[in-house]
């Protein structure tokens, strides 16, 4: 059973649903989920509002075929890291036939339901990745 934080759940729909992350303008270093300050330069970066387009590729992923309470009915699924095209890392389901995953896979992002909160039926979406049709 899923119990969310109502002021945590509206403080992260930016960025879980717009894939909204910062970016440092003095060194271009790129953040998701968003930071306040810059991790490479510290107090000397500018950090800014960044979205992400959420393309990139493949670094790892693995199978979950036992899956953790609430998810059971999706199971198996995929889980990766994603490389996004502006460098930061993210993980994530990946969504498809699984003799098409494969590192270094171009993916893109699709705003897909991620589970269901308690008997209440409550849906919660955001995004997944989806091998792009190209690779």
């Amino acid at each position: 059973m899923h119990t969310s934080s109502v002021p945590l759940y509206w403080r992260l729909q930016k960025s879980k649903y717009g894939l909204f992350g910062t970016k440092c303008l003095s060194c271009n270093t790129h953040f998701y989920p968003p930071k306040p300050l810059c991790s490479e330069c510290r107090r000397k970066g500018r950090v800014v509002e960044h979205q992400f387009s959420g393309k990139g590729k493949i670094l790892t992923f693995t199978i979950i075929r036992t899956a953790p309470e609430g998810f059971e009915k999706q199971a198996p699924y995929a889980i990766g890291i994603i490389e996004l095209d502006e460098g930061a890392k993210i993980a994530g389901q990946i969504v498809g036939p699984f003799e098409r995953l494969a590192t270094g896979k171009r993916v893109r992002p699709v705003f897909r339901k991620i589970y269901e909160d308690s008997d209440d039926g409550i849906i919660h979406y955001g995004m997944k990745f989806v091998i792009d049709g190209k690779s």
